[in-house]
């Protein structure tokens, strides 16, 4: 999940004039606040997790003066490079001080009011459930209202969760990102609604397919996967080779569900999220990607010569480091107040992987649109308590990814340690978005480093 403040706005109210920051998430506009805003939130962070534990907070100006251009620039640097970094905090990004004040900030940018209306939420084979809620209603309160529609247990709720998908022009769907707690769907989906054709859609919201046994007997939650492992598999984002193809098409034909997910599930990619084509400098500069996400690691199918698709498999462990950088193309008659529609943030993600023994090598991944010269370049990092960069706890343990972590309490439901477990594990690739950008920066980005990374631990059959 990428925060950003792409862009300011000139804006006015009884009280006069002043800025606003439109914070964006996944390219998708979430709200607008002032500065005095943010700086009252922050307040609010320091009480409770403590000064030492967030980022630098942009200071105030004299309020004698106005701030000029270049001041409200460096100002909105500052306030995105401050929400990127308390965004990939865990224990921030579940409390009820960073949730509440997204919220509120939504439903007063779209100046929302509670009312009754009607919401479709779709499976991705477009089965649609249409369910009555209040147009305010936040995430979680939105996803039991489809499970209870759909009469799916309490306790596999959370195994799932709703997402945003965009329709392309090709006809296909992309997924933007899960939608969070810090929303409202309904005016998620307005907002997203204003610039392209989008839906929300439940899916599965973990990567283990281990975990799959938690539902295969349950009637309800088993259709569920059933429904998507079908519509990945045609859409070819789970890889099978022919005589699989045949075995799953005459698995469907019979309506032997079951069985179906079982073999499914012993296919390469099973469960992974497909990101929209990209360009990488892997093998070589220039090469045409579809990259997918799941299992700990990145996959590559990349285009080479001849039209040849060859793949790569990046794991987690073996990544020293990455950096994200979200930067906005300079157009002809762009200023520091976003006064150009063409401005729009994109990401490059590059990181630092063992190819082969005491042998690191930079990988890049970014997009096929024409490089443009870029005005603002910010990377994002992650903070541990104790100030230092880390990475998130989403992805600081994959040997434990798919087991729930009760504190060792027994106790503790089923549905509980499902909702805590799904939301780690499906947020152990948020960061890595892979939607691109210039790799012509300006100044250093700032690097995440990993955790997990496991040089010491590979031999030469791993490489």
């Amino acid at each position: 999940m990428h925060f950003s403040i792409p862009d300011t706005a000139e804006c006015s109210d009884e009280g006069g004039a002043y800025t606003a920051f439109n914070i964006h998430v996944n390219g998708v506009a979430h709200c607008s606040v002032r500065y005095s805003q943010l700086h009252h939130f922050n307040e609010q962070m320091k009480k409770e997790f403590g000064q030492a534990n967030l980022p630098p907070f942009p200071p105030k100006k004299l309020a004698l003066f106005t701030l000029t251009p270049q001041q409200i620039e460096e100002r909105r640097e500052q306030l995105e490079r401050y929400i990127q970094i308390v965004s990939q905090d865990p224990e921030i990004i579940g409390s009820d001080v960073f949730n509440s004040f997204l919220n509120q900030a939504q439903q007063e940018t779209q100046k929302a009011e509670p009312e009754s209306v009607e919401l479709d939420v779709f499976l991705m084979n477009g089965h649609k459930i249409s369910v009555s809620i209040m147009s305010t209603d936040q995430t979680d309160d939105v996803l039991e209202t489809v499970a209870s529609q759909i009469e799916l247990s309490d306790d596999f709720v959370y195994y799932f969760a709703l997402f945003l998908v965009k329709k392309e022009k090709d006809g296909g769907n992309s997924i933007v990102r899960k939608l969070q707690e810090f929303e409202s769907p309904y005016i998620s989906l307005k907002t997203a609604e204003s610039e392209a054709k989008h839906r929300i859609v439940l899916r599965k919201n973990f990567w283990e397919p281990s975990m799959d046994n938690d539902l295969l007997d349950d009637r309800i939650a088993m259709n569920l996967l059933y429904v998507q492992a079908v519509n990945d598999i045609e859409r070819g984002w789970v890889f099978a080779a022919k005589d699989v193809h045949k075995q799953l098409a005459a698995l469907q034909a019979k309506g032997s569900k079951k069985e179906y997910l079982k073999l499914a599930r012993t296919q390469k990619s099973y469960g992974f999220i497909q990101f929209k084509p990209c360009v990488t400098d892997f093998p070589q500069p220039n090469c045409p990607v579809i990259v997918s996400a799941g299992n700990r690691e990145l996959n590559f199918r990349i285009k080479v010569a001849n039209n040849q698709v060859k793949e790569g498999i990046f794991k987690v462990t073996r990544m020293r480091c990455w950096r994200i950088t979200t930067q906005i193309p300079e157009t002809n008659g762009a200023n520091a107040h976003g006064d150009s529609k063409d401005l729009k943030p994109k990401l490059e993600v590059a990181f630092e992987y063992l190819v082969a023994k005491d042998k690191l090598q930079w990988i890049t991944i970014e997009s096929d649109q024409p490089q443009d010269r870029v005005k603002r370049s910010q990377s994002r990092q992650f903070l541990r308590k104790d100030g230092k960069t880390a990475l998130p706890k989403s992805i600081s343990a994959p040997g434990h990814l798919g087991t729930p972590d009760t504190n060792g309490d027994e106790n503790v439901s089923a549905a509980q340690r499902a909702k805590d477990s799904v939301r780690r594990i499906s947020d152990k690739f948020s960061s890595v978005t892979l939607k691109s950008t210039s790799r012509n920066t300006r100044g250093p980005a700032a690097l995440v480093e990993n955790d997990v990374f496991e040089d010491s631990y590979i031999g030469d059959d791993d490489l």
